[in-house]
């Protein structure tokens, strides 16, 4: 545990604290795990990585702002100074506010598929999957929407997605984490981030469109953006460039 949060670590080298959003807060296990070390495999070759979640049993009314301060707390508790982070999608958006309200404790940051807001589209579905889960019903067949524009392969995904809920029925720490997000909005909080920025993002992507992340990169000082056309939300940061584009910036190359 990292000051009471699950994390996995690998590697050796300085800190890369990574932010994920996982419908559970623990390490996640089997097919999730294996991705996920899978994923951050080329960091760890230089760095000591560490996926960092969040603790279970957040107060339901918990803000983007508040999930933030749990981070920082531990990031000054474990480490001697501001440490390099890569942050993906939700994830992203936690690291974002981090930044801003704690920019003592960030050095690089490195985003994908996110962006200062939720887009419209992005919005839409996590409102339905936190409403879904209100209900008792499995909420993950409410993502479809921003997964693919193709009306076939949004029938095939739900279906999928029931059945990734199964054996699973306390949905109540993903929306914390979703309903939080609904409510953040750092436009107006950009300039607050200090550290050196690097965007990259999907020329296709759903959840947060590209205008969002122009945006973000323009109200960030002296941030970069890298846009990969065609590549949906997910496809960004699995796409094959990722890693060396990340890994080039957060070593100054």
């Amino acid at each position: 545990m990292m000051n009471g949060l699950p994390h996995l670590s690998a590697g050796a080298g300085a800190p890369l604290v990574v932010l994920l959003f996982t419908s559970e807060a623990a390490n996640p296990t089997g097919l999730a795990r294996w991705s996920t070390m899978r994923m951050v495999r080329p960091f760890a070759e230089h760095f000591t990585v560490h996926v960092v979640n969040r603790p279970p049993g957040l107060p339901p009314t918990t803000t983007m702002a508040g999930l933030a301060a749990v981070y920082a707390r531990a990031i000054e508790a474990t480490f001697d100074g501001p440490v390099n982070i890569l942050a993906i999608s939700t994830g992203g958006s936690i690291a974002l506010q981090l930044a801003a309200d704690h920019p003592g404790l960030v050095d690089r940051l490195v985003l994908a598929s996110t962006a200062c807001t939720l887009g419209p589209a992005g919005k839409r579905a996590q409102r339905a999957y936190i409403e879904r889960a209100r209900q008792g019903r499995r909420p993950s067949p409410a993502l479809a929407e921003i997964v693919t524009r193709s009306v076939i392969g949004r029938r095939v995904l739900r279906w999928l997605l029931w059945l990734s809920d199964g054996g699973r029925k306390d949905h109540t720490d993903a929306v914390t984490v979703l309903n939080a997000e609904d409510g953040f909005d750092l436009r107006g909080r950009l300039h607050d981030i200090k550290a050196a920025t690097l965007l990259i993002q999907g020329g296709e992507d759903l959840v947060y469109p590209l205008e969002l992340a122009r945006s973000t990169v323009e109200g960030i000082p002296g941030a970069r953006l890298i846009v990969y056309p065609g590549r949906s939300h997910s496809r960004t940061f699995t796409d094959r460039r990722f890693s060396s584009d990340a890994l080039a910036f957060l070593l100054d190359r």
